[in-house]
């Protein structure tokens, strides 16, 4: 069907459409995707066998849907993916406020002008992507905003009587007739405005001050809702519960190579940064890790939950970090380095909310304990039998490292942010022992640069208590443990 050589309601009915309703839309595109094998969320990652199976379930059933769950889980990005299940098209009465169907009419205003012209009823055709409507519910959000009111300057300037329908201002929620309508953060609507969303909920009309009109909107619902909200800040009450037909409880990504993927697609960075700065896996999966550590820290809220937006932004920094190193230095290229992930600290800190224990403890010294969880945690993945360090039943562990060791004996290593690509490698090149220490183990696996293993591998003997780490800012110093009780002096 040409929509462009369409534009009366006479033309419509001549070129055989029929009506659907907005819930069968998404059902027949739903299904026909899934026949075809189509991705229907797409960008959506590690929710193939949770969260997108009971979506499409919701909309084969016709389903109102709330998505629970805690922050950064992508409920608000699948609400509005779901425009795509749309028709491209469909056909609206010219002028009309509330998208009333040509062959169907709801509102005073589209009747009256079908029955002046008839089949010379001028439409319009409105796009699946102007389809769509979101509204954070706010404790200011009122009824009028949602459903409308009556507007005296409207029956002024009209000249119309209060108990004229053609006084009525319509709010969000009938202006998005035949349209996809999400209220995001649920519980924090007021009850007597969730009283409001009864009737559209159950009947699909609404009630407007004292006008008895019948509007079965055609609307598919979507809520989202954080499980914190119901207790901290307000409730979804019960009858309206009861109304929403489908829960669907959304999560954190399963694995850290899911949450990873997420990262590299949501991250944006510079064409330049992309050419000159080079990204290993290693600190893909140390920020990643660090994001799985927040969310079981006792100084992080748990119930707040720690939102992928933590990875992104901490990783845009690391690149920063590095850009500005370049710009100092005037290097051509770079590699991401650990100290990177000490500057990326403030993006982490924004990210979580503490507990009490947490607030005491201060946000950038819990930061640090999440960066010095990621390297226990990511070591033992690439280092060979680091974390039997301390065993003295398996003493070959720490003669692997020997030589390394030793040279700490007698000196220490300052690894500046701000220095050169240059200065970064004969620092690391001076410990004795180091790269050798790192040639033949698994961080070669996944590509990681020689010299970043070797900072790697100290932050690891750190972590893992045969070194002591002083850090200041973003620098870092290795020394033994002797060292450790002289002040920090460059040598």
């Amino acid at each position: 069907m040409k929509v462009e050589n369409i534009k009366t309601v006479g033309a419509l009915k001549k070129a055989g459409y029929v009506s659907k309703s907005i819930q069968a839309e998404l059902r027949n595109n739903l299904l026909d995707k899934l026949r075809k094998k189509e991705e229907i969320f797409p960008g959506i990652k590690g929710y193939d066998d949770t969260v997108i199976p009971a979506m499409e379930r919701a909309i084969l059933a016709g389903h109102s849907i709330n998505l629970l769950g805690l922050r950064g889980q992508a409920k608000t990005r699948m609400a509005r993916l779901m425009t795509g299940l749309l028709d491209e098209y469909i056909p609206v009465v010219e002028g009309s406020e509330v998208n009333d169907d040509p062959l169907n009419p709801l509102s005073t205003f589209a009747k009256k002008v079908l029955a002046e012209k008839g089949e010379k009823t001028p439409i319009k055709w409105m796009h699946r992507s102007e389809r769509y409507a979101e509204k954070l519910a706010t404790p200011d959000v009122n009824i009028a905003d949602l459903i409308g009111d009556m507007d005296p300057i409207k029956a002024a300037n009209l000249k119309l009587s209060y108990g004229d329908e053609g006084v009525i201002h319509f709010g969000m929620i009938p202006r998005a007739n035949r349209c996809i309508f999400v209220i995001n953060e649920l519980p924090d609507l007021q009850p007597r405005i969730q009283v409001a969303l009864f009737n559209i909920l159950q009947e699909g009309d609404i009630q407007i001050r004292g006008f008895k009109m019948r509007f079965p909107l055609d609307m598919q619902f979507i809520f989202t809702a954080n499980p914190e909200d119901y207790t901290n800040r307000g409730s979804i009450i019960t009858p309206l519960k009861d109304r929403i037909q489908s829960q669907i409880i959304t999560h954190y990504p399963e694995t850290a190579e899911i949450g990873m993927s997420i990262t590299r697609q949501e991250i944006k960075l510079s064409d330049e940064a992309r050419k000159q700065i080079v990204i290993p896996i290693l600190m893909e999966r140390l920020v990643e890790q660090v994001a799985i550590e927040a969310r079981k820290s006792e100084y992080v809220d748990e119930k707040s939950g720690v939102s992928a937006r933590l990875t992104i932004t901490a990783f845009e920094t690391m690149v920063a970090s590095a850009e500005r190193r370049m710009a100092l230095s005037n290097d051509k290229k770079t590699v991401l380095r650990m100290t990177d992930l000490y500057a990326a600290i403030p993006a982490i800190v924004g990210k979580i909310e503490m507990v009490y224990e947490g607030e005491q403890e201060g946000a950038v010294n819990v930061a640090h304990r999440l960066i010095s969880a990621a390297v226990r945690a990511v070591a033992p993945g690439y280092l060979m039998d680091i974390s039997q360090l301390g065993n003295k039943k398996k003493p070959e562990a720490k003669a692997r490292y020997k030589e390394v060791l030793s040279h700490f004996e007698k000196h220490s290593v300052d690894l500046l942010s701000d220095s050169s690509d240059k200065e970064y490698k004969q620092k690391l090149e001076a410990v004795k022992g180091l790269e050798e220490a790192v040639t033949h183990f698994d961080l070669a696996k996944d590509g990681s640069p020689t010299h970043l293993r070797m900072e790697f591998l100290l932050n690891s003997l750190a972590e893992y208590s045969v070194l002591d780490k002083k850090t200041l800012g973003r620098d870092v110093r290795f020394v033994d443990y002797l060292s450790s009780v002289m002040p920090w002096q460059e040598e």
